[in-house]
């Protein structure tokens, strides 16, 4: 009994390790009370697995390691997943926003890297984009900015989603826009 507790444990961990999480903010917060100040903090953490998943989450507790647990918990439950494009970019480009943020993302061919800001960039690490630009409008709070990216990338469609809506091959619809591109 107690050997299947400990094997059921650490393929919990096996399961949990195969995530790398990113913390993207902590806000320390204040509450006044009676005998003086009351201090909190609130994180906002990012998990992906570099594979094409990724999830955010929002934890707030009076410790900052307690914070961040509760917001990697809270991004392993909202998890989405993201098609790549020869597994290093986008299939094409989108925009997104949340709020006042805006995003605007865009394919990027080989070795260009990722270009973008702080709380796009771990996005983009997590999800296991090697080439993509990014730029960030409007506000730059980095809870708008997350939020906008995942708006963005839930977007994100790929031909083989595409062929099977319109009940066509993969090779028809990339066939069709290297032809509309070559006629242009």
């Amino acid at each position: 009994m107690a050997k299947e507790r400990s094997e059921r444990k650490d393929n919990r961990e096996e399961k949990d390790s195969e995530f790398t999480d990113k913390l993207v903010h902590i806000n320390r917060v204040a509450k006044v009370v009676k005998g003086g100040k009351r201090f909190g903090f609130a994180a906002l953490v990012v998990v992906g697995d570099q594979k094409g998943r990724v999830g955010f989450g929002h934890g707030k507790a009076r410790e900052v390691p307690e914070a961040v647990r509760k917001a990697t918990e809270a991004a392993k439950r909202t998890l989405i997943r993201v098609p790549l494009k020869e597994g290093r970019t986008l299939h094409h480009d989108i925009d997104g926003r949340w709020g006042a943020g805006k995003v605007t993302l865009r394919t990027a061919p080989a070795g260009t890297g990722v270009i973008a800001g702080g709380p796009m960039r771990a996005v983009f690490e997590s999800v296991g984009m090697a080439d993509v630009v990014a730029k960030s409008r409007g506000s730059s709070n980095p809870y708008n900015m997350v939020r906008a990216t995942f708006e963005a990338l839930k977007q994100q469609t790929s031909p083989r989603s595409v062929a099977s809506r319109r009940g066509k091959k993969v090779s028809d619809i990339l066939r069709n826009r290297t032809t509309e591109v070559v006629s242009d």
